[in-house]
């Protein structure tokens, strides 16, 4: 994660109504759960988070090659974790190990547990090395139960709009900078959105209307690096968080100015999403400049219950 801090934070106060269907005895109401961080009080971004701040976080531990590789997540509900598909092509699910509630790699992380994967979804047309459709799904082994720290975000609804310079949040453990050390505790940076067509122009094409970015062109020092692939990047209306984007990559550096960073654009997966998961599906919430409104689907009314890096083109966000 490459720090540089910022004062400005994005609010917007809107009120939102929402239809909520609980399910039987002993689970849980999500559609109220989702996108809530009563821990967050930090206006400021580039900088080592707090316990309990970004509460839909997830540290993914992927054994390859002998060895742990590092990629990040966001749990959407008490059962599915939202990830990208270039950090797990070509794993199954015993190499995944996932953590919830983590803020530190090393020592007691007290608000902590952990899951295995049972099922890893990886989109039908992700493409490699282009990586289009950079987007994959993890089903936990079991369900989480929800905390202060172990928390899911809503979604981005199709239709969401993001306007250029929309300050968004991207969250991870990924290198301060290119080239440099890993840190201990998970880092916060935030943002602004650059248009698809800015970025377009930055890239010389690759871009697809799949993807959403951001970053400070001509500027940066501030966005994801090499260990922060498959993480959020979230947006914040009113008292609600939602996920805009996945990071996916960027160009040979991830701290070079000319390039903003590459997500994959959560908006586009509406109906991708839903109907993978089907039962108990996450909540979506459109986003645009005027505010939010939640998006339900009709699945709510069910109750039953590798690597591929290619340097000379552009660099994945993954590390080992």
């Amino acid at each position: 994660m490459s720090k540089h801090v910022s004062i400005h934070h994005f609010i917007s106060s809107v009120q939102n109504d929402c239809l909520c269907i609980c399910l039987p005895t002993g689970s849980l109401c999500q559609l109220d759960e989702c996108g809530q961080a009563p821990l967050n009080t930090k206006i400021v971004g580039g900088e080592a988070a707090t316990a309990g701040a970004w509460p839909w976080q997830v540290s993914l531990h992927i054994t390859c090659n002998g060895n742990l590789c590092y990629c990040g997540g966001s749990l959407i509900n008490k059962d599915w974790v939202l990830s990208a598909a270039h950090c797990l092509q070509g794993f199954g699910t015993s190499d995944i190990m996932m953590y919830f509630g983590h803020l530190r790699r090393s020592g007691l992380n007290s608000h902590e547990t952990n899951r295995t994967a049972s099922r890893i979804i990886i989109h039908p047309t992700y493409n490699n090395p282009k990586h289009d459709n950079d987007i994959a799904l993890l089903q936990l082994s079991s369900s989480v139960t929800f905390t202060d720290y172990i928390r899911p975000v809503c979604l981005a609804a199709a239709g969401s709009k993001f306007a250029a310079g929309t300050e968004t949040w991207v969250t991870g453990w990924g290198k301060l900078q290119s080239g440099g050390s890993f840190p201990d505790i998970l880092q916060e940076v935030q943002v602004p959105v650059v248009s698809n067509s800015d970025c377009y122009n930055a890239y010389g094409g690759l871009v697809t209307n799949n993807m959403i970015c951001a970053g400070l062109i001509k500027v940066g020092g501030k966005g994801p690096c090499h260990g922060d692939s498959g993480g959020p990047m979230v947006g914040r209306n009113g008292s609600l968080w939602i996920q805009s984007g996945i990071v996916s990559f960027a160009w040979a550096k991830c701290d070079d100015p000319r390039y903003p960073g590459v997500y994959a654009r959560v908006s586009q997966y509406q109906d991708w999403i839903t109907t993978n998961i089907a039962s108990n599906p996450p909540r979506f919430v459109e986003f645009n400049n005027n505010g939010f409104r939640s998006s339900l689907n009709l699945f709510l009314f069910s109750i039953s219950l590798t690597f591929s890096i290619i340097p000379f083109t552009f660099s994945l966000y993954l590390s080992s």
